[in-house]
């Protein structure tokens, strides 16, 4: 019998989500007859036990925040038990491969990983040669993402930390426990900026529609009351995603969901926002990035200004309220540009919507990243700063990379003394006004005038904000 404990899974940070990334490779693995540890350092110590009884330590890295927290658990890793081998999977491990490899990771799995994962534990375990394995990159042999849908397993989360220690949906005076699915992988769309793109290259894959079910339950069951589709995109497969929400709604009416959708998407398929509302969509999470042309060329949005209008306006009509995100602050954000965004924000009565958090994202360019091709990197693009997983830029201005570390400090601020969303757009734009030497448009022509006092109906969103 397989000895407990042998294989160690660990997950860093997942946005206060009770990791996937954990549940799903522990099915797999389980029903091979390993009986792996799980541990989320985000809500649970690691204790030394675990690290040193482990064979195997497989660290989850699918942002870059939880790429700096699960280098630190490596070297952890290595100076307590020298001989284990260490593997990170996710996207953020084959786009910092060459660096990880050299100095922290015995392997490296990234794409559709649990079916690699399972192929280095069994090696592992018969003291068999990883060089070699599909999936899995070594220091002696590359090898390519897993780009092919995999015989999935109801993840396993019984070992895991309870909801009530993740994010919850705020919805008025409503808190309720929030889950955490995804009904697909991959994407089919190749933004520059996103991680994804390097590593799927336009392909996605969908989770059969049982498992997603069978996972929503067994989290309902566990106190859940409201479901986050984590998917890059929850309309690349539209009929897979309606029919996962109507089921999930037939079953659990109670159940309420979030999901994140393109702009474009939104406007392609605006005819399902009201049944999507109907079955209990609490709010869409879009990534805007910008209002500017030029950036959203550069990043390939697909989308422009006058579609996030529309786009906003479908919503509404459905009675869905956006969550948009940004890229504040890019190689090609102009002063004028950031303060558009700010405009925008007001005239749309989203101040409530947009995390603050938002107003601070600076573009992160990691390696692999296809901006890297950007007929014009040469002009902006810094050197690479392995050990923080990016390449450096500044900005030709300088006043916009002043601009964003101060709103860095402020927002970082306000949300650890939990100053009210209004207070903290308010001094966002009066420290843009001030360091750009620039004024937004007139109060009088945007929301202050158009109801921004009055009483109003509380945006739902969850209570850890969602950034890359």
């Amino acid at each position: 019998m397989r000895a407990p404990g042998t294989i160690l899974l660990v997950a860093c940070y997942e946005l206060g989500h009770q990791p996937l990334s954990l549940a799903s490779p522990l099915a797999t693995l389980r029903r091979a007859g390993f009986t792996p540890a799980a541990v989320d350092i985000s809500v649970s110590a690691l204790p030394d036990a675990a690290i040193t009884a482990a064979r195997l330590v497989a660290i989850s890295v699918p942002m870059h925040t939880a790429l700096r927290l699960g280098t630190r658990v490596a070297e952890r890793v290595r100076a307590h038990n020298p001989n284990a081998h260490i593997c990170f999977y996710g996207l953020y491990a084959t786009l910092n491969a060459d660096y990880l490899l050299r100095t922290h990771a015995d392997s490296l799995i990234a794409g559709e990983y649990e079916e690699a994962l399972l192929a280095l534990a069994r090696a592992l375990e018969a003291d068999t040669p990883v060089t070699g394995l599909p999936g899995v990159a070594t220091r002696e042999a590359p090898a390519l993402p897993v780009l092919a849908r995999l015989p999935f397993a109801p993840p396993a989360r019984d070992t895991l930390p309870a909801p009530r220690h993740y994010a919850h949906l705020v919805r008025g005076e409503e808190v309720v426990p929030a889950g955490y699915v995804e009904a697909s992988r991959g994407c089919l769309h190749t933004c520059r900026h996103c991680p994804i793109t390097p590593v799927y290259g336009g392909r996605f894959f969908v989770v059969p529609r049982a498992i997603v079910l069978e996972d929503i339950r067994a989290q309902v069951r566990a106190g859940v009351g409201h479901i986050t589709f984590g998917d890059p995109d929850f309309l690349n497969g539209p009929r897979h995603s309606l029919a996962i929400v109507r089921a999930l709604h037939q079953e659990f009416p109670h159940v309420t969901f979030d999901a994140t959708i393109k702009i474009e998407h939104v406007l392609e398929q605006r005819a399902l926002f009201p049944e999507l509302a109907a079955l209990g969509c609490a709010f869409i999470v879009s990534a805007v990035e910008s209002l500017s042309a030029d950036v959203l060329r550069h990043l390939q949005k697909g989308h422009t200004r006058a579609d996030v209008v529309e786009a906003l306006a479908i919503l509404a009509g459905a009675g869905i309220p956006p969550r948009p995100t940004l890229v504040a602050f890019t190689p090609w954000t102009t002063r004028r540009d950031y303060l558009d965004i700010l405009d925008f924000v007001e005239e749309h009565d989203l101040v409530e919507h947009v995390d603050a958090v938002q107003y601070a994202i600076r573009l992160l360019v990691p390696p692999g990243s296809a901006l890297l091709g950007e007929a014009d990197a040469a002009a902006w693009l810094g050197p690479l700063d392995e050990a923080a997983f990016s390449y450096r830029w500044a900005h030709a201005d300088p006043a916009l990379d002043e601009l964003q570390r101060a709103v860095a400090a402020l927002v970082e601020r306000a949300a650890r003394e939990r100053h009210p969303a209004v207070e903290t757009f308010d001094a966002v734009r009066q420290l843009a006004e001030r360091l750009l030497g620039l004024s937004g448009r007139a109060p009088a022509t945007v929301g202050r005038a158009s109801g921004r006092g009055r009483a109003r109906r509380p945006v739902p969103h969850l209570t850890e904000a969602w950034f890359c």
